[in-house]
């Protein structure tokens, strides 16, 4: 008899116990990196690693070839665009830049690291008021604080402080 007592209350405790593990997973998703989280074959694509590895290398002609091959085998993947607006930025291409940061933000407009980027290339041009639009759209999308907000917000600083009349 008490076997059978024991199942209902086993079965509770393994309700509760599930729950509580959809629950911590749930809260774990809205804290997980977009860049780490995309869909789509770039990320397993030779050409987008080669691109990646190139952007780390700062070797921005190699990074830009090697990412636009991997943008015509994958057109979706955020994290490609935002990479390549990155290595068209250090090279002073800038209308490319933006161009490849804007499609970041199309397909993710939560993408941190696009805005962060994108924030940069804004002062770059001596643009502060659409920076400081990334800027709010960072503090918006961080639940906690974030690396990429703190870097603009300190970019922003940066900008302000060389550009006191």
């Amino acid at each position: 008899m008490r076997e059978v007592e024991g199942v209902p209350h086993r079965a509770g405790f393994a309700l509760v116990a599930l729950v509580l593990a959809l629950s911590v997973l749930g809260a774990s998703a809205l804290w997980a990196d977009p860049r780490e989280e995309t869909p789509g074959g770039a990320s397993a694509s030779s050409e987008y690693t080669l691109g990646k590895k190139a952007v780390e290398a700062k070797d921005w002609a190699n990074a830009i070839q090697f990412l636009s091959r991997a943008e015509v085998q994958d057109d979706r993947n955020p994290d490609l665009e935002t990479l390549l607006g990155y290595a068209y930025r250090h090279i002073g291409r800038f209308d490319e830049a933006f161009r490849h940061y804007e499609i970041a933000l199309r397909l993710n407009p939560r993408h941190r690291g696009a805005r962060e980027y994108i924030g940069e290339a804004y002062l770059m041009v001596n643009n502060l008021a659409k920076a400081e639009e990334h800027l709010a759209a960072l503090k918006e999308i961080c639940l906690i604080p974030c690396e990429e907000y703190a870097d603009l917000e300190k970019a922003i600083a940066a900008y302000r402080a060389g550009h006191k009349k």
